[in-house]
């Protein structure tokens, strides 16, 4: 619920969502999104935009939209040139959206090629709503899973265990395009500093939890998430789909990818906890080791995925990796 005003116990503003888009080459279902920010119950948002050098009509797209609506909804990041690729994309709009933050603002990820459901915005200020002021929060949801021509396909796989730390290190939850920050999330991902093999949805659930703040994850579907070729990186429906999806990726490139986390983590101990910077030591330390030392680690309280299968494989690429 969210939260009351000190005054008389009312409803306090839910205050503003800046709506983070970083596009490349996403002019085939781009119109598709931006009409869903529109048509959002939650009418308090700023689009904040940076293209990666599209060659096709991504930017008219994006230019004509903002002659619609007004520069008071719609602005480009104006950088210098560079292609910086998805991460590097959102984590330059975000520190640029961070000076118009207010107390009760929030931001929201983008993904180009999805549609929103028309309560997505609303149900993720109501949860951050819920949090108590300063503390770190970031809310995220289940999706519907469609094809290019948004055909269902199924829904993202439910969360059985809690969110937390060092969960957050074996498998992310929180698919970017369902993120939205608080204010006080938002600060702690554009201070850090990122590993460059991590996606920013995943870093922003490690940084979030790790620095002892919230996750509330929403049951409820609120983005139809197209599934195409040109994904940067795809839901695959049920636990055989991740299955497999993790076995053609292999142990070496999640073990890089936990191993440049922990170092990036290693790196600011100040954002973190004592607990997680007590849990990224040992890791670290467990990985320098043998294989005992590998397996003692392994005993770490909330070390796992969501499922018993996804979590014994898990383990078997920390000891072997």
């Amino acid at each position: 619920m969210p939260s009351s005003d000190e005054a008389g116990g009312r409803p306090a503003p839910a205050g503003r969502v800046i709506i983070l888009l970083a596009t490349f080459n996403g002019g085939a279902y781009l119109n598709e999104l931006i009409a869903t920010f529109s048509a959002q119950t939650h009418q308090d948002w700023l689009v904040l935009w940076r293209d990666d050098g599209s060659s096709d009509d991504t930017v008219a797209l994006l230019e004509a939209f903002t002659a619609d609506v007004g520069p008071a909804r719609c602005r480009r990041l104006a950088t210098p040139f560079a292609h910086l690729g998805a991460a590097a994309s959102f984590l330059a709009l975000l520190r640029a959206a961070l000076p118009l933050l207010g107390p009760r603002d929030a931001v929201a990820f983008a993904d180009q090629d999805d549609v929103w459901l028309g309560d997505k915005l609303a149900r993720g200020m109501a949860a951050l709503g819920g949090v108590p002021a300063g503390r770190p929060a970031l809310s995220c949801a289940r999706q519907y899973l469609v094809d290019a021509q948004l055909n269902l396909l199924g829904q993202s796989p439910a969360i059985r265990r809690p969110p937390g730390f060092p969960a957050a290190l074996a498998q992310n939850i929180a698919t970017g395009c369902t993120i939205l920050l608080n204010r006080p999330a938002a600060a702690l991902v554009a201070g850090s500093a990122p590993p460059p093999t991590l996606l920013h949805d995943w870093w922003s659930y490690v940084l979030v939890t790790a620095a002892g703040g919230a996750v509330l994850v929403d049951p409820v579907p609120t983005v139809l998430y197209r599934q195409h070729g040109g994904n940067a990186v795809g839901a695959p429906a049920g636990l055989a789909g991740r299955a497999r999806g993790a076995i053609r990726r292999g142990p070496g490139t999640f073990m890089r990818l936990f191993r440049d986390t922990l170092g990036a983590l290693a790196a600011r101990p100040e954002l973190l906890t004592q607990a997680a910077r007590a849990d990224v030591a040992r890791l670290r330390a467990a990985l320098a080791g043998g294989r005992l030392r590998r397996l003692a680690a392994l005993a770490m309280p909330g070390l796992s995925r969501q499922t018993v299968l996804e979590t014994w494989a898990f383990r078997l690429w920390f000891l072997l990796g």
